[in-house]
């Protein structure tokens, strides 16, 4: 599996994925309907933070890391 996540892009994923997890934890006032989705898109953006591999640039031959 090669990378195909950049530095910059990985910081941006794994700071709104915490933030999204952050929301879906909360116990804010009309949030209820939100924070399941929050959750699982939180997850799914730290995840690709980490391993620095996004499925989702694959069709369209998307790498924002450096090529070497």
């Amino acid at each position: 599996m090669a990378k195909n996540v950049g530095g910059i892009d990985r910081v941006i994923r794994a700071v709104v994925g915490i933030a999204l997890i952050a929301y879906a934890v909360s116990n804010l006032p009309g949030a209820e309907n939100w924070m399941v989705p929050a959750g699982i898109v939180g997850f799914i953006l730290l995840l690709t933070a980490i391993f620095g591999f996004c499925p989702a640039y694959l069709p369209f031959g998307i790498k924002t890391c450096k090529v070497k």
